[in-house]
């Protein structure tokens, strides 16, 4: 079991990463065409991204072990549905490495939550 400290060393750390990665695809967005298709996306993505680190800002608020669960899960849902943002563009678009390395950190991300939310079943089911 983790220490409040530690507790709150990783929640930071996240809170953190969800940000800086939010950052990193407006950054993204601003270097690609702005057709039309594409700015529709672009604000699908960008309000996916930023809810992100928005929810798990309030997951690091939680009251209960389920209200932490149910946050997590809209963590997932809101990383989950980035992926599929920028899955779509990079099939509409030249984008480069980019892309694909924002690609790669919004799949660890739904990794870690994933891992975050089965951790907290499992100890919620020992109680």
């Amino acid at each position: 079991m983790l220490s409040g400290e530690e507790k709150f060393t990783k929640g930071t750390a996240l809170k953190r990463r969800t940000k800086k990665f939010a950052l990193d695809v407006i950054k993204f967005c601003d270097t690609l065409p702005k057709n039309q298709e594409i700015r529709v996306m672009f604000g699908q993505l960008i309000r996916s991204v930023s809810s992100v680190g928005a929810n798990y800002r309030s997951v690091c608020r939680g009251r209960s072990r389920a209200d932490f669960i149910s946050k997590m899960s809209l963590v997932e849902e809101e990383a989950d549905e980035t992926v599929y943002w920028l899955e779509l563009i990079e099939e509409l678009s030249d984008t480069g490495g980019e892309l694909l390395r924002l690609k790669v950190e919004a799949h660890e991300l739904v990794a870690i939550v994933v891992a975050s939310k089965k951790t907290a079943r499992r100890q919620a089911s020992k109680q």
